[in-house]
């Protein structure tokens, strides 16, 4: 099975309380003089605290654009994730030589060259290292590209792969858009990497810095992927010259009551087991209303979903880095027993889930 060797994740450089984000929002979003009780409301209702901007929040109004958002995408992107991925495989145990496939999934910008291909370089990367660029799974990206990549040591198990997650999501923010997809996309979601270096079967624990094996985190025992019926307008973006303008519909927490139960459980039941066997769940902080859902549709615990609600509280969405982040905050605040089972699940445009199976 696939070993998860080190997971790290990384914020953007500037950090914001939600009421600075609100009242910027306000000022760019909002006719002028226009009644702004129901944007107070939504972000106030999202249970950010605050989150991290890529820019300065005064330097949003100078962006010009799609194309000049575009830019600083690729310039912060390629920064963020030069930084993230050279910690992970820090913590790992591995050197940038080591790394035999670089996955790299962001909902948020475009490139070409992708951004894997400008890191290699960069970091020091083999020239003949295997790339997969994955664009257009939004949230659920980070869960999909860690099944991507135990796909690939399943074929592999002697090499490395490493899966990058570079979200900047207040770059797509609208602006003169007072719709109520943004509005509340404007009071959720923030800006943030993060990266998992992982090994194959066959492949030894990368050395720590003290000369021993590194620590190692959980194995991927298997994967899954369901696209619900009748859903592709659910989540999702429309293309416009000003950029990616957010597709959100209301109806998403009752997409996941509807569908989420009979996939876990029959996911699990694959396996032999059953929800309450689960001793972490490493769930994507979708907003309070999905995170609701998860609880009542899997009939959680209480505090089963301690870790993401905090994490939304403190930084909001990170869209597909979110779920890394939850991952390598399980690891670190409340590491499960060694053996037992636990899931990490995300879900995203297409209207789509994405679940792994950990061993803990």
């Amino acid at each position: 099975m696939t070993r998860i060797a080190a997971v790290h994740g990384a914020l953007a450089a500037h950090r914001h309380t939600q009421s600075e984000i609100t009242d910027i929002v306000a000022r760019t979003c909002l006719p002028e003089g226009a009644d702004r009780r129901v944007l107070d409301r939504l972000h106030t209702s999202a249970q950010v605290r605050s989150r991290h901007t890529t820019l300065p929040l005064d330097r949003y109004g100078e962006l010009d654009g799609f194309g000049a958002a575009n830019d600083v995408f690729i310039t912060a992107a390629t920064d963020l994730g030069a930084r993230t991925v050279r910690e992970a495989l820090h913590r790992s145990g591995f050197s940038p030589a080591d790394v035999d496939l670089l996955i790299f999934t962001s909902v948020t910008g475009i490139a070409t060259p992708s951004v894997d291909a400008r890191l290699v370089g960069r970091l020091g990367l083999r020239p003949d290292v295997k790339r997969l660029p994955l664009f257009g799974l939004g949230c659920a990206g980070g869960a999909a590209g860690l099944a991507r990549m135990h796909d690939y040591l399943l074929g592999h198990p002697d090499q490395v792969a490493v899966l990058l997650s570079v979200e900047l999501c207040t770059l797509t923010f609208q602006r003169d858009d007072a719709s109520m997809a943004n509005l509340v996309a404007t009071g959720l979601f923030g800006d943030g990497a993060a990266a998992v270096v992982a090994r194959g079967a066959d492949r030894a624990p990368g050395t720590g810095s003290t000369g021993g094996s590194a620590s190692d985190g959980p194995t991927v025992v298997d994967t899954r992927s369901h696209l619900y019926p009748d859903t592709g307008r659910v989540m999702g973006w429309e293309i416009r010259t000003s950029g990616f303008q957010v597709v959100l519909d209301p109806q998403v927490p009752e997409v996941v009551r509807r569908y989420l139960a009979e996939d876990v459980e029959g996911f699990l039941g694959d396996h032999g087991l059953k929800p309450k066997d689960v001793t972490a769940w490493v769930c994507h902080p979708g907003g309070p209303k999905v995170l609701h859902a998860v609880t009542e549709a899997l009939e959680l615990p209480d505090g089963a979903l301690d870790v993401t609600w905090r994490h939304l509280r403190d930084v909001g969405n990170l869209s597909s880095s979110s779920v890394l982040h939850v991952l390598r905050d399980t690891l670190a605040d409340r590491r499960p027993a060694p053996g037992t089972p636990g899931l990490l699940l995300a879900m995203g445009p297409g209207f789509a889930c994405e679940l792994v199976l950990l061993r803990w």
